[in-house]
Formats: C-alpha cells, sequence, structure tokens
C-alpha cells in the first residue's frame, strides 16, 4: 500500500461549469459557499485543462487516463469499449465502486458505466434499465459489428433529437437530489474502501433551476422567455441582446447555487459520519461554456478558455491547502485516483484479467516526480510532446461534432440561412495550451494561437512569426499531433450524418434500432 493511500475517493463532476463563475475562482455572485468551503481545505488549480469540450471524450478520458485520439470515444464512434476502466481496475483491486449521472453519454450504451458496482442513470430519456439487459446487448451487437457501426452517427444523432425534445422544459426536473441520495446510500453500504464518481448536470442547456435558487438569483427571468437553444444562436438564426444574455447568465447562476448546496449536503454527511478525512475528493468540471463569448453559444465548435481551462479541486492530505497556477491536465486525475487508493496494476494488485493503463506516478497531482515526463516509463502523446525547455502544455482534440453540426444545419435551414463550408462547426480543432500561451489549429479555418498572459479573454490573435511563445506552442502542437498519427490539416467530410448508411439498414438492423427507441 503506498503511503499516500487512502481509504475512498470521491470525484464529483459538475457538468458544463465554467471556471469563472464559482467563487473560488473569484465569482462574486454568492453561488457557492460550500465550494468555498472545501477550498479552503483543497489544493485549488488555475490551469486545468480539459482534453476535449465535451462529455463523452472528456470522460472516457478521465476513466483511461488516455487522449481522445487514443480512446476513440467520440460522436462517430460513441463508445469506450476497448480499453479497461478505471471503475474496473478499482473494483478488480476489492474497492466498491458507484457511479451516479443523470448525464445521457454516461450510459451502458457507451461503456462509460463499465467497472462500476453499483450504477444508475437518471437521465429522463435513457434511464439506466432500459440500457440494461436484453437491450443492452443489442446494442452491443451494434457496436461489434463493422458494418453496423457505419450507423453510430445516425443512432447518437437520433438519440440526441429524443434528448433535445424530452429533456427540457419543465419536464426536466433537477435530478441532483437523488443522485446526492444514492451516493450517501452507496457509502453507507460500503464495507470496503470505495469509489464514488457523481455527474451533476444541472448546468447543462437547457437552464432549468429549481424555483427556490431562480427566485434569489433570477426572481424576473422566466426560463421559457429566454433563448435556450444553442444551435439557433450559432446558427444565426436567433439575436441574443446584452439584457437577453445578463438573464440566460443569472439562470446558470441558479443552477451552479442548486449544485453547490446538494454537494454542501454530501459533504456535511461525510464528516457527520467520519469519513471525510478517510476520504480524496475530486470536484471539477469536465468543459465550460460559452455565453456570447467569440459570438458563440454552448460548447461546441471551438476550444476557447471558457470551455477548456476547466475548475479542478483536490483534497489530499498530500496536497497543500493551497492555490497552484502550474499547468495540469484533466486526464491526470485517473492516475491521481488510483495512486490515491494505493492501487498499482503493476503490482498485481488487480486481477489477471484486467487490462489497465498502468500507473504512471509523472502523471499523478499526488507524486513529487509529477510532469517529469523523462521518467515515465511509456510515455504518452502528451507526454513526448513536452520538453521542459519549451515550457508545459496540456493538449485538446475536437472532432467534427455529428449531433451538434446537425442540429445547427437544421436551425440554419429552418432560418433559410445557407451555412457555408469554411463554418467553423465543419471544423476540427486540436490545441497546445500552456499557461502563457495556446495555438490551436482548424482543418477548415485558421488557426489561432494566442497570449494568454497578456489577453487572457484572447481578444487579440498572435501569430508565430511575431512570437516566440505562441512559436514554441505550435511547436508543442505538431509534436502532439506526430504521436497520435498526423495533423488534422486535410478538411473532414463535411456530410457526417449517417442518413445513407440509416436509409440501407435492413430489417434486422432497424428491429434492433426499433427495440432501442431510435426508429419508430
Amino acid at each position: 500500500m503506498d503511503a499516500a493511500a487512502q481509504s475512498n475517493v470521491l470525484l464529483v463532476i459538475l457538468d458544463t461549469v465554467r471556471k469563472d463563475a464559482l467563487e473560488p475562482y473569484g465569482s462574486t455572485r454568492g453561488t457557492t459557499p460550500h465550494l468555498s468551503g472545501f477550498a479552503d481545505e483543497a489544493t485549488v488549480f488555475e490551469s486545468a485543462v480539459a482534453p476535449a469540450p465535451w462529455t463523452l471524450p472528456v470522460h472516457a478520458s478521465l476513466f483511461t487516463g488516455l487522449y481522445p485520439s487514443e480512446h476513440g470515444a467520440d460522436q462517430e464512434s460513441p463508445y469506450l469499449d476497448e480499453t479497461t476502466s478505471l471503475a474496473s481496475t478499482l473494483s478488480a483491486a476489492g474497492y466498491d465502486t458507484a457511479c451516479y449521472s443523470s448525464n445521457a453519454w454516461i450510459t451502458p450504451y457507451t461503456g462509460l458505466t463499465d467497472g462500476f458496482d453499483a450504477q444508475d442513470s437518471f437521465f429522463e430519456v435513457l434511464p439506466g434499465d432500459l440500457l440494461s439487459g436484453p437491450l443492452a446487448t443489442a446494442w452491443q451487437s451494434i457496436n461489434d459489428s463493422e458494418y453496423l457501426r457505419r450507423l453510430a452517427s445516425a443512432i447518437v444523432r437520433v438519440g440526441a433529437m429524443i434528448h433535445a425534445k424530452l429533456a427540457s422544459g419543465e419536464r426536466a426536473d433537477s435530478k441532483t437530489p437523488t443522485v446526492i441520495d444514492r451516493t450517501k446510500r452507496f457509502i453507507d453500504e460500503s464495507d470496503e474502501g470505495w469509489f464514488a464518481f457523481i455527474n451533476l448536470m444541472d448546468a447543462h442547456l437547457p437552464y432549468y433551476p429549481p424555483e427556490e435558487y431562480r427566485e434569489e438569483f433570477a426572481p424576473d427571468v422566466d426560463p421559457g422567455d429566454v433563448c435556450q437553444n444553442s444551435k439557433e444562436y450559432n446558427a444565426g438564426a436567433r439575436d441574443i441582446d446584452d439584457e437577453e444574455w445578463n438573464a440566460i447568465r443569472r439562470l446558470y447562476d441558479a443552477t451552479i447555487a442548486h449544485m453547490d448546496a446538494e454537494l454542501g449536503r454530501l459533504f456535511d454527511w461525510l464528516r457527520e459520519t467520519g469519513r471525510w478525512d478517510e476520504t480524496t475528493v475530486v470536484v471539477a468540471a469536465d468543459h465550460g461554456e460559452l455565453h456570447g463569448e467569440h459570438d458563440l453559444y454552448g460548447h461546441e465548435f471551438a476550444l476557447y478558455e471558457q470551455l477548456i481551462n476547466v475548475p479542478l479541486l483536490v483534497k489530499h492530505p498530500a496536497l497543500d491547502a493551497d492555490r497552484r497556477d502550474d499547468l495540469v491536465e484533466l486526464l491526470d486525475c485517473y492516475h491521481s485516483i488510483m495512486h490515491a487508493l494505493g492501487v498499482d496494476p503493476d503490482d498485481g494488485d488487480v486481477g489477471e484479467e484486467a487490462n489497465p493503463v498502468p500507473l504512471d506516478r509523472t502523471r499523478s497531482l499526488l507524486s513529487e516526480r509529477y510532469r517529469d515526463f523523462g521518467a515515465s516509463d511509456d510515455p504518452d502523446p502528451g507526454q513526448r510532446a513536452v520538453r521542459k525547455s519549451d515550457g508545459d502544455y496540456g493538449f485538446v482534440e475536437y472532432a467534427q461534432p455529428v449531433i451538434e453540426l446537425h442540429h445547427l444545419e437544421e436551425k440554419a435551414s429552418e432560418a433559410g440561412i445557407d451555412l457555408p463550408e469554411s463554418h467553423r462547426a465543419y471544423s476540427r480543432f486540436r490545441a497546445a495550451r500552456r499557461p502563457d500561451a495556446k495555438y490551436v489549429r482548424a482543418d477548415r479555418i485558421p488557426d489561432e494561437a494566442y497570449r494568454l498572459d497578456e489577453y487572457p479573454k484572447e481578444e487579440l490573435p498572435v501569430y508565430p512569426a511575431d512570437d516566440a511563445v505562441v512559436a514554441e506552442t505550435e511547436r508543442a502542437l505538431a509534436r502532439f499531433e506526430e504521436a497520435v498519427g498526423g495533423a488534422w490539416n486535410e478538411a473532414a467530410e463535411s456530410d457526417a450524418t449517417g442518413r445513407d448508411a440509416l436509409a440501407e439498414a435492413d430489417e434486422v438492423t432497424r428491429d434492433r434500432l426499433r427495440e432501442l427507441g431510435y426508429l419508430e
């Protein structure tokens, strides 16, 4: 057992929460008193980089320690099906594991819940029991067939349309109190050490905070009167003025205040039951949100700071209650959690059948060797791309978003707008980010680069020829691109909807899709 080991780990993801919306990161709006108290006991990381700007690839990275290009979970292939997950590894090592979420991507059909002994999805449209048993087997048969996998983009697109239609408005009651209650029950029933993962979805569009929080933070705002569809705005079909942006942000604040209160309820219970001191607690966002910055709404089609520089707070005896501005990556949580529980697959303590990504202490936030990548036995693409003489970097990837692109095209078409092929929605993006600079490569729009130390809001682009730091950042991105198979410097096919594949599906395939609720 490692000296850093504790008995338990609680991993909390605040879905779609901007760093600047939290009081530990400078918000003055009074939304997060419980997180402020937690920050007094934790290390608050100022420069944490998410590996992608949306849920599926980020969670796959959290659960594998791999970059999106390595684990392959994306909208065109929305499955994590080849890499042993963190939960599987910890379960094999004897820990009780649980996953509670109301996010549509964190369900058995994506593989993200594999290895959790206890799990439940509180997503209204695709509850956990719907995609378990025979139906999960049916989905897996689709996933396992090379022909049927051609239908993946069509399947996930239809599923997202169901989500957009049903998981909105007054019907979208917060599931966060239930998530907290189920987490407490799991912990109470655990006889061993445990790993509990929860994803809280309140701050994801559409914003419908519970009434008491709306009355406090947005008393004059009717959620039905403001734009709750980011694709309408991004397509140019809907304008939002300053007054409406203010109303949207206040609704957003109300959702965060609700999550903070519920999280405080869990934290207080852990203290009252004597579990707090023996529990490592990690609180992060998987990605952020744009509220009009760069003329964008939501978390698609870009890698700006509001999306990928995420909050990360960690409580562990090996970490000081302090603030750190050195760069860290969200995928490092995988190694940090194994380190916190004293689990090292190379020591043979996870069973013979498990085949996880090995613990790498140069990726553990708890290790004195953290980011000493020269000491890594089997460096990953990010480790190979970092040369200390050029600074320290995090890397971000965003493949063409099938679902969001479909919705954007739909809203544009309804408004009589033709989207040019040069629209950023058709681009793939990769970025290298260091604390003072960022370089973003795109395949359909011009590259973007910024000096974050001079313009943290990325107001003024900088060119490598004009800035040595930006030039170094572009070289680091090129090394990463080489390590993951080459740069995205040629435009990808813009028609990623899968309509033809769905039209060609045989009746057996269609029967399976009907069983899963994707066809009528």
